[in-house]
């Protein structure tokens, strides 16, 4: 019984935490991309259910839930399904380990950086089987497009965090904030400015987010890896986009904007983390709707170019200047 008092119910406790603050998130940045695109092309956007539209995406999920599952023909049934599932379930694992508060994290752990890299490749791999198991070639080709961009982006991404390792000698995400806590000039960024360059734009391309977005670029492949999907196999893959961009997001804060610490001493709390992370995620829909969608091979481009390179350059001259 202590065990599961001291163990098993804090780790239910924060699963249970992470997959409302999951919904709520899905649900908010729904409705903000759709406001945000709005505004930028100068329409209201969502208006009619409830105010401004603020129930729109609530109906537009029971929509998706009441739509009947439909399994295209000649279609590997085991895998097509397992596909939508296998993206969803390392979602919840990747909040467990971030630190939302001094008492809001679900599971700190030494190798929290380790976990969150390891488990969001399951993302890649639910791509792989969603494009490869539905019979479409445009599946498969969007398939082939987000495992080539995944596997290029990941490389400058775990450079950026090697280098914050480096710097802190640990790779727990706990220990990372509070050796940021006190005066703004502790946060990272100001001590690694290229890394964080660095991992934001290989956080766009880590996500499919516009203007790397093309494994479902909707003009070429009519939806990419899941073009097959409908109903609920469909809503899995879009609230797992979302979540996926929050943990991004929420790994950024925490690496180089101070977590949950303040600018000055004494204003630390969760609202700060929430705030950062809302931030950057307010970025990443305006670079949505302002950019255009760059081509295959600049995709590329800019990451075996220049991402790679400077990632590099940046890990080793970390290393240097902490040995000497």
């Amino acid at each position: 019984m202590q065990v599961f008092m001291q163990h098993i119910l804090p780790l239910l406790i924060a699963v249970v935490g992470a997959m409302i603050w999951l919904g709520i998130n899905a649900l908010l940045w729904v409705y903000c991309e759709r406001k945000f695109a709005g505004h930028i092309q100068r329409r209201p956007g969502p208006f009619e259910v409830g105010p401004h539209g603020a129930l729109q995406p609530l109906i537009d999920g029971l929509k998706l839930m009441g739509k009947q599952l439909v399994t295209p023909d000649n279609a590997d049934n085991v895998l097509y399904w397992t596909a939508p599932i296998m993206t969803m379930i390392p979602v919840l694992l990747l909040y467990l380990p971030i630190p939302y508060g001094p008492v809001l994290t679900g599971m700190d752990v030494n190798l929290a950086l380790l976990l969150i890299l390891a488990f969001s490749s399951f993302n890649g791999l639910a791509v792989i089987l969603a494009g490869w198991s539905s019979n479409n070639k445009w599946g498969v080709l969007g398939a082939a497009r987000a495992v080539s961009q995944a596997v290029a982006y990941e490389i400058p991404l775990l450079l950026t965090v090697l280098a914050i390792s480096f710097m802190t000698g640990t790779l727990s995400l706990v220990d990372i904030t509070n050796l940021q806590a006190g005066y703004i000039h502790n946060w990272f960024i100001f001590k690694q400015p290229l890394a964080f360059i660095i991992f934001i734009v290989a956080m766009f391309g880590e996500t499919n987010r516009a203007p790397f977005d093309l494994a479902e670029a909707e003009s070429e492949l009519t939806a990419g890896f899941h073009v097959e999907y409908s109903a609920m196999g469909f809503g899995c893959f879009f609230l797992a986009e979302y979540g996926y961009m929050v943990v991004m997001c929420s790994v950024c804060s925490v690496l180089f904007l101070g977590g949950y610490h303040g600018p000055i001493p004494g204003l630390d709390g969760w609202w700060w983390m929430v705030g950062k992370t809302f931030a950057l995620m307010s970025f990443m829909l305006w670079v949505r709707w302002t950019y255009p969608r760059v081509r295959f091979d600049q995709l590329l481009n800019i990451n075996w170019k220049w991402l790679l390179p400077l990632a590099t350059a940046n890990l080793l001259a970390t290393a240097l200047i902490m040995k000497l």
